[in-house]
């Protein structure tokens, strides 16, 4: 055997393929899926976001395959981050995270409750707390991810846990007195893991 067939045989075994990426992709489809449909709050868009992730994933370079699972979930992330573009507004010098005319929530019926929390967030807000809390990237690799400061991620982060938390208040508000039989379980922190991890 040449030595050009061995370095060939030795990329096949070591290298992630495109055959690979789509079993990848099909294996792991719920919780890909369900990290695109986080961040884009929008399931036109997570389908969007999931395809492209694959396109790019075996068109892309090569990737050792203990990273094809991490590399796929970036691509995703970083997809998202060009097709939502989550920025922090400043407003008088102040860090405003709210977008202009941003301040509707987005809830997706059929979904469970800990989902609709993270959906619920603004955009910066959301793409802030799924990278540094659901994925868990450092705050300098948000952040750059996200083209901002740390201290802007830092802000936003924080914004979307008060913002969960008041999601859960509300909610556990809704199910006082009488209707406490009723009351669905209670949000778990870290949030969707059934959805943010890997397979």
């Amino acid at each position: 055997m040449t030595r050009i067939q061995t370095t060939a045989k030795e990329r096949t075994t070591t290298y992630t393929t495109v055959a690979d990426f789509c079993r990848l992709f099909k294996e792991g489809m719920d919780s890909l899926y369900g990290l695109a449909l986080m961040l884009a709050a929008d399931p036109g868009k997570a389908e969007e976001l999931f395809v492209s992730g694959l396109d790019d994933c075996a068109a892309g370079s090569p990737v050792f395959k203990e990273w094809a699972n991490a590399w796929a979930r970036r691509t995703i992330i970083k997809n998202a981050v060009r097709l939502i573009a989550p920025k922090p507004v400043f407003a008088n010098g102040v860090l405003n995270t709210a977008a202009p005319g941003d301040t509707t929530s987005r809830t997706l019926p059929g979904l469970p409750a800990e989902i609709n929390a993270v959906l619920g967030l603004r955009p910066f807000e959301r793409f802030a707390f799924i990278l540094s809390v659901l994925e868990g990237y450092s705050d300098l690799d948000s952040a750059l991810l996200l083209g901002c400061t740390r201290q802007a991620l830092v802000v936003a982060r924080m914004r979307a846990e008060q913002g969960i938390a008041h999601f859960a208040a509300t909610r556990e508000g809704q199910y006082s007195g009488a209707n406490q039989k009723n009351k669905p379980s209670a949000i778990k922190r870290p949030l969707p893991m059934q959805l943010a991890t890997p397979a």
